[in-house]
């Protein structure tokens, strides 16, 4: 029989109680304060302090919530989107996603209390985040930290003094906060749109010699450049004419399936909104032998009132031809397909993540595109992506696995982001401070979308190769008899390559070459596995081009547009078609079933065999007419990414391929 110590029985209407110890019960432990590590950048030292920050300057913060069980939902992310796993394809509504996995009622109330105890005014809250505004003084009694101004690199950035603190009793509710650290106006924004205006379709050249008006091929080798100089090879020619959505159908085999998007809703993330997004989608597409939008298949979500860093982030004019782009590929390739445009307020992490956030809170898409893209590590940053910042994302992203939602990023247009890439490269970020891969885009719960260069054949176009979507360019000099430089600049590619951040996923197992997924792209070798990307590639190239049009304001007009923007919303829109072939449920966070599908038919393996034999490069004419009198013409060199290889099998610059009707195929029952 067991004893019980320091304790005594009583009789207590007639059966037994244990009676308390006659000493005090302790105290309950007082919770302990949490210090935010990373939360202090390095940049932000005594000896460039240029003094405090007046304690009456406004100033702005985002708090992050922790979410109820963070791993539990990363573990079930993977078990719901694996299809080994018994848990595959049971998804969860966007209720109960948020009440098993995010921050509870009060954690939120509790969190928010503490914010406006301080002084701070709350702007907007959600079960992510907290976005806030106050004095410098109300931000000191809320963090434990104030802020000075510090001279960096001849730029004067605002920054905490210490690392910021958060109370004991909402320090398990807290991810951590982000935003106290500013930079500069003058430095590039967090986040810009992978594409790049390209070219205006033109006629056909007339009599010898070059053309002296805006000349392109219907295919690839059909129109020959002669009186051009020769270049890579003796005989060139010029370049395709911009793709339009019927022909990138019938090139990657959405046309053979029939599958047109039909019981699928893609959401497309950008920053800001068009003012004449779904009268310029519906002209494009009447102009392009296709439906427009049936009355309530196009909505967008949009909130100019709370617009802001309008000026740092190019504003609603500079993001206009990326919706343009995403919103008309997207219509194009899945024409039945409901699509969604979600504004958000700026191009900072805050409102792009509380743009996202919305659609897996609401649950308002089965797909989701962005065309945009970011450094890790960045010298206008500082530290570069903070770790609080991609715990954030990484949030949104499992939850929407978690509800059968994926992520599609465009990898970006600057190789491997090296400075060497960034010296000429047209689309690259100055700031760079290695070479990287891009984020969110290298975020092992999203797929990253490539480009590449597509050449499509009379007289059907259908498709014919496709190479990576790097470039070398040259000019055509003054006399026309030759091109400088020779061999050219590297100009414009797709992004990609192996992380330093992040872990191998286990869907890449045995799939990545183990040369890829172990050697950094500083050259030095890591010891574990890391993830590389891209996942998946398709057109994206500058001068293989795809007609946007486009007014917001302004007559509408139609031009040439390139980049991985291109290639994220076109991937989005084939999987939209997918999951009308499979039709009994949404595909989810797709890398899984994507690498399951690697070396079959379902995917071209993207390879730049020229870069393999030796033989010069793939070369065309780009011809753009007169400037000032002289002519314009370009020699580019294609399959010459930076850094990056098309290689036979998965590569750092493809990755699996790109689509085929079999992959549509493979979905249906």
């Amino acid at each position: 029989m067991a004893t019980v110590a320091a304790a005594s029985l009583a009789l207590v209407t007639g059966s037994l109680a244990l009676a308390a110890p006659s000493q005090a019960a302790p105290a309950p432990a007082v919770p302990q304060a949490k210090v935010l590590p990373g939360s202090h950048p390095g940049w932000a030292t005594a000896a460039a302090s240029k003094g405090a920050v007046a304690a009456g300057t406004l100033t702005t913060a985002t708090v992050y919530l922790q979410g109820q069980d963070p791993a539990a939902l990363a573990a079930y992310a993977i078990a719901v989107s694996d299809p080994s796993s018994p848990e595959y394809g049971h998804y969860l509504t966007a209720a109960e996603a948020k009440a098993r996995f995010l921050a509870t009622p009060s954690q939120v109330t509790a969190v928010q209390n503490w914010l406006t105890g301080a002084g701070l005014q709350i702007v907007s809250s959600s079960d992510h985040q907290i976005d806030v505004r106050g004095e410098a003084a109300a931000i000191k009694r809320a963090f434990g930290t104030g802020l000075d101004r510090y001279s960096v690199k001849g730029r004067l950035l605002q920054a905490p003094t210490g690392s910021v603190t958060v109370p004991g009793d909402v320090a398990a509710s807290v991810l951590g906060v982000d935003g106290l650290a500013s930079q500069a106006p003058s430095v590039r924004p967090t986040y810009v749109p992978d594409s790049k205006v390209a070219k205006t379709t033109g006629a056909s050249a007339k009599g010898g010699g070059l053309a002296t008006t805006p000349t392109c091929s219907t295919s690839w080798d059909q129109k020959k450049a002669d009186g051009a100089p020769r270049g890579y090879t003796d005989t060139t020619y010029y370049d395709q004419c911009s793709f339009q959505p019927s022909q990138l159908r019938q090139a990657y085999g959405i046309t053979k399936t029939g599958m047109t998007g039909k019981g699928a809703t893609i959401a497309i993330v950008d920053a800001y909104g068009s003012s004449t997004m779904l009268a310029d989608a519906d002209q494009y597409a009447t102009n392009h032998g296709d439906q427009p939008f049936r009355s309530g298949q196009y909505t967008e979500i949009v909130t100019p009132a709370q617009w802001n860093s309008e000026a740092a982030c190019q504003g609603a004019a500079g993001w206009a031809p990326e919706e343009s782009l995403d919103v008309e590929m997207s219509h194009g390739l899945a024409p039945d397909a409901n699509v969604v445009y979600v504004g958000a307020n700026s191009c900072n992490d805050n409102d792009l993540q509380a743009a996202l956030s919305n659609i897996v809170d609401n649950h308002l898409a089965d797909i989701v595109s962005n065309s945009w893209s970011g450094l890790m590590y960045s010298s206008a940053a500082g530290d570069g992506e903070s770790p609080t910042s991609i715990a954030a994302y990484e949030q949104i992203f499992e939850q929407g696995a978690a509800e059968g939602i994926g992520f599609d990023f465009s990898a970006g247009d600057c190789g491997d982001n090296s400075p060497g890439a960034a010296a000429t490269g047209v689309n690259c970020d100055p700031t760079t401070t290695k070479a990287q891969a891009g984020y969110p885009s290298s975020d092992p719960f999203v797929t990253d979308v490539g480009g590449s260069a597509l050449a499509v054949s009379d007289p059907k176009g259908d498709y014919k190769f496709e190479t990576d979507m790097g470039t070398l360019l040259s000019n055509l000099n003054s006399t026309g008899t030759g091109w400088n430089p020779l061999p050219g600049s590297f100009f414009f590619g797709g992004g990609g390559g192996t992380s330093d951040y992040f872990a191998q996923p286990y869907y890449q197992k045995g799939i990545v070459p183990t040369a890829l997924s172990h050697t950094l792209m500083t050259g030095a070798t890591s010891a574990t596995a890391q993830r590389v990307t891209p996942d998946v590639a398709m057109v994206g190239d500058l001068f293989t081009s795809v007609l946007v049009g486009f007014s917001d304001g302004s007559p509408y007009s139609e031009g040439g547009y390139g980049g991985t923007s291109v290639s994220s919303p076109c991937w989005t829109a084939v999987q939209a078609d997918a999951i009308q072939a499979r039709g009994d449920r949404p595909l989810g966070f797709a890398n899984p079933e994507i690498y399951d599908r690697f070396g079959t038919k379902d995917f071209h393996d993207i390879v730049n065999k020229t870069a393999l034999n030796g033989q010069p490069p793939l070369n065309a004419v780009f011809d753009n007419g007169l400037q000032n009198g002289s002519l314009n013409a370009a020699l580019v060199a294609f399959g010459r990414d930076y850094g990056l290889v098309a290689t036979p099998g998965f590569s750092n610059a493809t990755g699996v391929g790109s689509p085929t009707a079999a992959y549509l195929e493979s979905y249906e029952h």
